[in-house]
Order: C-alpha cells, then structure tokens, then sequence
C-alpha cells in the first residue's frame, strides 16, 4: 500500500559542516524570537531553507532565493548527491518526561503520493489554509523537497528495528545533537536484500501522518499543476516514468515500538470563567467529582501520574483552575473506541464553557504542549482553567484514521520532532531508485 522507494539524497557533507549547527526543528515549532539565532548559528544552517529571518517578511516573500542557496552549496561542496540510491536511517536518543533514555529509530524514503481518498496514507487532523499556500510557494521555488514528512506504520512484532539499528551501526554517516539535547545518529542502508525487505514490508500496510500534515498536502497540490501544467503544453513523456513531483520525503517510524512517544496535548480555556466545583457535579452528573489538595508547579507532573495514570483507558482528567481549585473527575466505564479528546471537545469545552468548535480555533483555548506550560499559564493569568489529559495509544491513532476520522484539533504531540537538514531531495538532481 505505502509506496517507499530508496533515493539519492542531497545531504550536507560532514567534513565541511557540523551537523549539530546546521539542523533546525521543523518551520512551524520556530518561535517568531528564535529564528536569528538559526541564521546566526552558521553561514549554511537549514533555516534558510524554511523561513524568512523577519516574520514580517514573510507575506511578501516568493522565497526565490533558495534555489540559489541550493545550486550555490551544491557547487561549493557544502552539500553533496549520494552516488547510490538508499533508504536514511535515524536514530534519535532523548530523555521522556519520565526521565527514561529512549531511541526512537527510523528511516526517511521516498514516499509515493497518494490521496487521501485511497486509504494508503492517512491524516489525522484538518488543515489550514495559509500555510499550505506559504509552502506552495516555496516547494515551486525551490523544486526540492527540504523537509520531511513524518510518518507512523504499524509493527507490533518490531520486525524491521534489528535491521534499521544494524545499518546505524554498520554505516554510518553523520551524527549531531540538536539544541534540546536530543542525540541523533543517520546511516545508509544500500543492501539490496535489506532495501527490498522494507519496501515490501511497506507495500503491505497503510501509514499515518503524525507530522507534517501542511507538507504532504502541499505537495499533494504541487503534483497536481504540475501534471496539468505538463499536459497544458503537450509535453511527451512515457507514462512509466515517475515524475519527482509524484513523489515527497518521508520519515517513517513504527508507532508501536519503544521509543516511540506519544505525548498529550493539554487544553487552557483562556477568558470563559472557570465554574465552581458544584456546577462542575451539575454540569456532568454521570462523572465523579473529587477535590484534590493544590500544588506547585514542580509537583504538577507527580500529580498526575498519580491520579491520571492509574486511569489510563478510562474517561479521567484534571482541573486546575485559576483561583487554585483543582479536581479530578472521572467515569469508571472503560473508553473503548471513544476518544478522550473527543469527549473534552463535546463535553468539557462545549457543554461546560459553551465554547463551540469555532471559538476553539478562534484561540478561546490554547494547546500547551507540557503540563508545566499549561499549568504556568494559569498560575499568570494566561488562562482560567487548565485541562490535563492522559495520551492517547497507538491503537487510538490508527484505529481512528483507519474508519476515516479526524481528530479534535492538537490531539497529541509526536516526540521528538523530525528536523530539517539531515536529508534532502533535489527534483532536479536524479534522486529516484
């Protein structure tokens, strides 16, 4: 079903650049504050790839220059083509929220596009206007893919990670470590037999979009006028030959494998007062109510592994309000295909707050990221009421995605992040296998 294929990557040669000073975060988790100090880092930092160094310019900006950029560092020997077609393998080493040390290892390829409609790669959240036309302008410019799709398949037997660890070992090519201190390794598979076992694994299963959702669509668009565009002018060409528009970059990973997190995404209701614990028992009367003795910031995080944890498959969150409240409330009955995200949107938001679908994406609530942040915004007077959550599992992920739903905006937060930088794919270069 996912088409995968092994590529050419256009990627930054080590001996000329320090990985670790020319990686950024994906563009839409860069701070408006943050983007100097990417420019500043280093003369070739991918950041110019991605974003203007002022936000204001970026309305105005048609991003004409980054094809330069591109064709200049190719010839400066700055980035360097792989001569053999190859699948990337990563490995990022982070600490979790816990404590623990954990690896997630993966591999970029090149992803064959597919509509949403076919089933094959799946979204799980709506997207939006303005950054689609942003990236469009940019991907027309540049005629590269320079940033990565990020993609879960389902592997519950872990049947590739021995393979994708043994290439990290055997060939590797680079390593770095980024600003929050995750470790990351990449390494080339070229094996034949190891490349064809991937992509037959691959072939056989659907995937779904963690991050990256503006990307694919993106290209999804850039595909399309560029076929029409194509068939406008009469061009001739054999139908057996893929075009590199039909095709994207992608890191894939398996969503069940250990190092793979799935962290929540916290909600602060920002204006609508927060009620009182009695409207709270009138307003959800099959819930338990139940008060809980308030804490600091640096206890909030053992506040709710011990009472939301325990809970995990159950309808439960916790309350913290801004005049120092906090509750737990909780059903018994398990969630089974229901979606606690779901219920928070219908049940907390709209029949609690009265805030409907709309005043959510107006910015009535924000999406805090970590408990601390949301629980930091209370404590400031950013918010009135802060709504921790437990996260959702893998089998929350695809088994919505597989029945076609898409989730309540912010749902859950994939850790780490793919960055920018490692690999790229120039449409103009011969990337295909």
């Amino acid at each position: 079903m996912t088409v995968v294929r092994p590529f050419r990557a256009l990627r930054y040669d080590t001996k000329r650049v320090d990985l670790s000073n020319v990686i950024v975060p994906p563009y839409d988790v860069i701070a408006p504050d943050e983007r100097a100090s990417y420019f500043d880092r280093d003369p070739h930092n991918a950041i110019r790839f991605e974003l203007t160094r002022d936000v204001a310019d970026e309305a105005d900006a048609d991003y004409s220059g980054i094809r330069e950029t591109l064709d200049g560092w190719r010839a400066s020997g700055v980035l360097v083509q792989d001569e053999i077609p190859a699948y990337y393998v990563m490995g990022q080493r982070y600490s979790a929220p816990s404590g623990d040390v954990l690896e997630r290892i993966g591999f970029f390829a090149e992803l064959g596009l597919e509509e949403y409609e076919t089933r094959v790669v799946r979204p799980h959240e709506r997207t939006l206007v303005g950054p689609k036309a942003d990236r469009l302008k940019l991907l027309r410019a540049a005629g590269a893919n320079l940033s990565s799709v990020f993609l879960l398949y389902e592997d519950r037997e872990d049947e590739l990670t021995e393979m994708l660890a043994r290439t990290l070992e055997s060939a590797e090519i680079g390593t770095a470590q980024d600003s929050g201190g995750v470790e990351y390794r990449l390494g080339r598979m070229t094996d034949a037999a190891e490349i064809a076992r991937l992509r037959e694994f691959m072939a056989a299963r659907p995937s779904v979009i963690a991050d990256g959702h503006h990307r694919y669509e993106t290209a999804l668009e850039y595909r399309r006028q560029q076929d029409a565009l194509e068939a406008a002018v009469g061009a001739e060409g054999s139908a057996s030959v893929e075009r590199p528009w039909h095709s994207t970059i992608a890191y894939f990973t398996n969503a069940y494998a250990p190092g793979s997190l799935l962290l929540p995404i916290h909600r602060v209701v920002r204006e609508v007062p927060a009620p009182a614990e009695s409207v709270w028992r009138e307003k959800m009367p099959s819930w338990s109510v139940r008060a809980l003795a308030s804490v600091s910031l640096d206890r909030l995080e053992a506040l709710i592994a011990d009472e939301l944890s325990p809970r995990a498959g159950h309808p439960a969150f916790l309350v913290e309000t801004n005049d120092g409240m906090t509750l737990l409330i909780h059903r018994s009955e398990p969630l089974k295909d229901e979606l606690m995200v779901r219920i928070i949107e219908k049940e907390v938001l709209g029949a609690v707050f009265r805030l409907d679908p709309d005043a959510i994406r107006a910015g009535a609530v924000s999406f805090p990221k970590s408990a601390r942040r949301a629980g930091q915004e209370v404590r400031e007077g950013e918010g009135t009421a802060a709504l921790y959550l437990n996260p959702l599992t893998p089998d929350d992920v695809f088994r919505a995605t597989a029945e076609g739903e898409v989730m309540p905006q912010k749902s859950t937060f994939f850790s780490p992040k793919i960055p920018t930088g490692m690999v790229f794919r120039d449409h103009r270069g011969g990337d295909g296998a």
